[in-house]
């Protein structure tokens, strides 16, 4: 049984997987350049994440304005611990503050943001335990697209695909396409900070 906070992910030695949504205005340079370029902003935060599923009820399968194509960004493992052991929890519930205004002075300097939100099932569903959105900051967003990126693919074909079946009443058929994702060991200092079950 999945906990409570847990991340799960498509990782390898070196390589995590995450996932992004955008407008083809966005992906099809950044496919072309492998990294993110104009007009993708540096200005403003990214948020990265390594459920795919969460992702599908996030951008409804690709058919939300902006959201059209779906792009698997491959990272390097040490960019991504680099980001959590910087992240600081979009909300002061929980354990990890000893009061509001400690957690706020942390948010307010952080160059990365995390949340939780409740995963999904193939068909949409709320599950029991929580996704990760990780939140990449303007102080932090070059270093990410420069040195953390190791390839962008277009996942759009494959989307569209898993969702016709979907629709077509063959889920067994639909899940088999899906990415294999599995518990990622986050460093205890890391874990502890945001919230992730041990």
């Amino acid at each position: 049984m999945a906990k409570t906070r847990e991340i799960r992910a498509e990782y390898d030695r070196e390589t995590i997987v995450v996932y992004q949504a955008y407008s083809d205005a966005i992906a099809t340079p950044a496919l072309a350049a492998n990294r993110f370029v104009a007009p993708f902003s540096f200005k403003r935060m990214t948020w990265i994440k390594p459920s795919f599923l969460w992702l599908m009820h996030r951008s409804n399968w690709g058919h939300k304005k902006g959201q059209e194509r779906t792009l698997r960004v491959r990272i390097t493992r040490a960019g991504w611990d680099q980001a959590l052991a910087l992240g600081v929890l979009t909300s002061a519930d929980g354990p990890v503050f000893g009061n509001a205004s400690t957690w706020q002075t942390e948010f307010k300097n952080a160059r990365v943001h995390v949340q939780w939100d409740t995963e999904r099932s193939l068909r949409g569903a709320a599950l029991d335990h929580l996704s990760i959105q990780v939140g990449v900051s303007r102080h932090l967003i070059e270093t990410f697209v420069n040195d953390w990126i190791v390839s962008i693919e277009d996942l759009s074909a494959t989307v569209a695909k898993i969702h016709r079946l979907l629709r077509a009443g063959k889920a067994k058929e639909a899940a088999r396409s899906l990415p294999t994702e599995r518990a990622y060991p986050v460093p205890s200092e890391a874990a502890r900070r945001l919230w992730i079950d041990p």
